[in-house]
């Protein structure tokens, strides 16, 4: 039964990444036979109309995928919306933002208004947290963080009739608690609470929000959307009942990303599939050769089957991706600065997704509020990137050594 006929959408994802955002009217020229494969470049200010009638036809057009004015979009960033909104089964479209905090942060000002009282997971990216303390709190709207893993003691903020909205990152972007996404959406379902999750470790490959209750899904598109580390740029997908204020809430604060960078993010998008499951690979050969070093206390990788949250992640998610972190056994910031400073295969800087390697010095404790962080050592955050796996072992092997006699 093809989808015309049983109204169902039966590709499988790695089918939809190659084929979704190209619709016609996107890829081809009317009256020319023929199509291109990708939607081009299409830049835009101003645009003009045949007489007022057009005008005033665009302007009350009830769609944002009609050329209005450059800052409304044009296909290039239409397609890539299109393509999002196809890996998100449920979701009624996708806006695009110039960073991931930009669509964390429109997104939370489309749910809520002064008065409102926010559950925030205590395992947040550090910019979400401090949107919530710098802007929501002055705004009138009150932030209470909660701990990833107690389900139970949430269902208790969630009686008080102010909780509007639960923001839920799962796993945590640099200590990986796994959430049980399905029981936090039911409570808030049957509350009436909208929930928000930035899903941008697993992708919609690994673990499509919507499916799994959740009603925004946000991504930093910066990291493996895009996959090169040369685009700044973040995606919010909505289902039917959010969608229109998310594209309201987005339009007046003039949220918009340039066709540039939407052409090479959708470009990235394409190779998402056979990307993720190297990133994966990798990872998962180098945290279990980590787990076994006797200079590692503890790996944090939510596909090993000791790490807290493994049952949460096997049931959920269909594969992980390259991003992880572990805690060294004792030693200080010197000795872990030792073993991230000669590493000759992992940059150090902010961000991951990209192609290359990265190490990242963390300390949880200083982003935490409802929770406490206790660790036997330091702790680094990787992100394994596309080099040769024996290549990156051998640079964290020779890593090792050195923190192990800094470490003394």
């Amino acid at each position: 039964m093809s989808e015309s006929e049983s109204g169902k959408d039966e590709r499988r994802p790695l089918t939809k990444l190659a084929q979704a955002g190209r619709k016609p009217e996107w890829t081809g020229m009317p009256g020319q036979p023929g199509a291109i494969v990708s939607p081009p470049v299409w830049r835009a200010s101003t645009i003009l109309y045949d007489d007022v009638a057009h005008l005033r036809r665009a302007a009350g057009s009830s769609t944002h995928e009609r050329l209005f004015y450059g800052r409304k979009g044009t296909p290039t960033a239409w397609s890539l919306a299109d393509a999002l909104t196809e890996m998100e089964p449920g979701a009624e479209g996708t806006m695009l933002f110039p960073s991931g905090v930009a669509a964390i942060a429109c997104a939370l000002m489309a749910v809520l208004k002064p008065g409102d009282t926010l559950l925030m997971v205590d395992s947040a990216y550090d910019p979400t947290r401090n949107f919530c303390e710098h802007i929501l709190r002055p705004y009138g709207i009150e932030t209470i963080y909660y701990d990833p893993r107690d389900t139970v003691h949430l269902a208790v903020h969630l009686s008080d009739e102010k909780v509007r909205a639960i923001f839920l990152e799962s796993p945590g972007s640099l200590t990986f608690e796994v959430q049980d996404v399905p029981a936090i959406t039911a409570m808030a379902r049957d509350r009436g609470v909208v929930t928000l999750l930035d899903n941008t470790w697993a992708t919609p490959l690994f673990f499509p929000a919507l499916s799994h209750g959740v009603d925004i899904s946000i991504l930093a598109c910066t990291k493996y959307i895009v996959g090169h580390s040369d685009v700044m740029m973040g995606s919010v997908t909505a289902t039917p009942d959010w969608f229109g204020k998310l594209r309201q809430t987005a339009y007046l604060f003039g949220q918009m990303v340039s066709p540039d960078d939407a052409w090479l993010a959708a470009r990235g998008l394409r190779t998402l599939g056979v990307r993720l499951k190297q990133h994966q690979d990798s990872a998962l050969a180098i945290a279990h050769w980590l787990k076994d070093r006797p200079e590692v206390a503890r790996v944090l990788h939510p596909a090993l089957p000791d790490c807290p949250g493994h049952d949460l992640w096997r049931r959920d998610f269909s594969g992980s991706t390259g991003l992880f972190s572990f805690v060294l056994n004792g030693g200080d910031d010197a000795a872990r600065a030792a073993l991230i400073d000669g590493l000759a295969h992992f940059g150090i800087g902010y961000s991951w997704g990209g192609f290359e390697s990265l190490a990242l010095p963390i300390d949880p404790a200083r982003y935490r509020s409802a929770t406490n962080w206790e660790a036997e050592g330091p702790a680094i955050r990787l992100h394994i990137g596309l080099e040769d796996t024996d290549d990156l072992i051998a640079d964290l092997d020779a890593g090792l050594a050195r923190f192990a006699q800094v470490r003394g």
